[in-house]
């Protein structure tokens, strides 16, 4: 799970990269919380993806995605 201290972090680390470099110790955090931000968010992503039931017109009927 990401934390907004996480988001927070990232979001510093962004802006120091931009402004005035990062060592290698801060690059390396910066991945490893890309890594897990990203992880998070697929993991979301798909648990909304596996919740949408579509709904029949005609009849009213819901039915989940045959992946089809």
């Amino acid at each position: 799970m990401i934390t907004e201290q996480m988001i927070a972090r990232i979001n510093e680390l962004a802006h120091k990269a931009n402004s005035v470099g990062l060592t290698d110790d801060e690059i390396e955090e910066r991945n490893e919380l890309r890594k897990k931000y990203i992880e998070a968010f697929r993991t979301s992503l798909r648990a909304q993806l596996d919740n949408i039931e579509f709904v029949d017109e005609p009849d009213g009927k819901k039915r989940p995605d045959s992946g089809e």
